[in-house]
């Protein structure tokens, strides 16, 4: 009996001492494994360590392949949108010489005639004058000789000089000048910078008031034609014409087109001439705004070292140096480049006060 007793008793150590083998011999395994994850994770953080690393550069890394795309995808947004407003204004001026004109010299007077040739065909000259340079002119870029460039910051994507109020553009994949946005949604295929921004702003202006124009001087006819196709589908339906209902239908389009490109683009040209009062381009409002905010909170106060003044930053933005520059640079066509290269900041001849010193934005 005691002989059993001591077998069992044998047996239940050995098994005890099995288990607590097997239980060490399985914590030094998950011990191993412990270690060796965070050796390869040690190895893998020395390898891919920049002291540069933090959120917005590891979600601009996630974010590459769709900037890409976009970058490839809406170079072409731009040559369609270039061929849409070609068609576009092109049928508006099609239907005015066609349907508008033939009424206006029958029916009005011989003075209003010659008002509305008059400032028809001159707002008609300053769209195509404007639209053509703000799309063939370009911005303006940082030259590629570095040497002699003074810059305020280093491009991160062109790993080059950046002068004061140059941005780099990712659709151009190149710095641009005084940089205030690649324009796409208005029709420009082209970036707007320092060279062109004057056109791109005169076309919105002379677009809007030639779409005011048509909106206002077509009105009587929208009606007469609108109220003659709800009469279409009256019974019986009345005797027009394919000439009458072809008329009918264009003086329609003209007038519904021509107004809702009048808001759109008139709020866009307001948003514009906000922006030139202040002396500022569309990424300078952010980037200033931001600065604001920041020396408020220290008690000090912004000021744009850009700007002159709102009737000083509209003669600089125009060109306007002597009164008669209003008519030969504003109201005409005119060639005439922007004051400064674009490189440096210099207060412009046409300005009389002076300013605080330039500080880099």
């Amino acid at each position: 009996m005691r002989s059993r007793q001591r077998m069992f008793a044998a047996v239940m150590r050995l098994l005890l001492k099995c288990l607590r083998l097997g239980r060490r011999r399985r914590f030094k395994l998950v011990r191993q494994t412990e270690q060796l994850w965070h050796y390869g994770h040690l190895c893998l953080r020395s390898l891919l360590y920049n002291s540069f690393t933090n959120s917005d550069v590891v979600l601009d890394s996630l974010f590459e392949p769709v900037y890409w795309l976009v970058d490839h995808v809406t170079r072409w947004f731009g040559v369609v949108f270039v061929a849409l407003v070609i068609g576009l204004t092109s049928s508006i001026v099609a239907i005015v010489y066609i349907c508008l004109l033939p009424l206006i010299l029958q029916t009005y007077t011989p003075a209003w005639i010659c008002w509305h040739l008059a400032y028809g065909h001159w707002n008609l000259i300053m769209i195509i004058f404007h639209y053509y340079m703000a799309i063939t002119t370009s911005p303006g870029h940082p030259p590629q000789a570095k040497d002699d460039l003074t810059g305020v910051s280093i491009c991160r994507k062109c790993i080059a000089p950046k002068p004061a109020r140059t941005h780099h553009c990712s659709i151009c994949n190149r710095c641009v000048l005084k940089m205030d946005h690649h324009c796409q949604a208005a029709w420009l295929n082209n970036c707007v910078g320092h060279y062109n921004h004057r056109y791109f702003f005169s076309f919105c202006l002379f677009m809007t008031m030639g779409c005011i124009y048509c909106s206002i001087s077509g009105w009587e006819m929208f009606r007469d034609a609108y109220a003659a196709i709800e009469t279409y589908y009256q019974t019986p339906p009345p005797t027009f014409s394919f000439h009458q209902r072809a008329f009918h239908k264009s003086v329609v389009y003209l007038w519904v087109l021509c107004s809702s490109v009048a808001l759109a683009l008139g709020a866009l040209t307001l948003w514009h001439a906000t922006l030139i009062t202040r002396g500022e381009t569309s990424i300078e409002r952010h980037i200033n705004k931001k600065e604001r905010q920041r020396l408020q909170k220290k008690g000090k106060v912004f000021r744009n070292p850009y700007s002159y003044g709102g009737w000083d930053n509209w003669k600089v933005f125009l060109g306007v140096d002597v009164p008669r520059h209003w008519f030969t640079r504003v109201l005409l066509p005119s060639l005439h480049l922007p004051h400064g290269t674009g490189l440096s900041w210099d207060l412009p001849p046409c300005v009389t006060k002076q300013r605080t010193p330039l500080l880099a934005i």
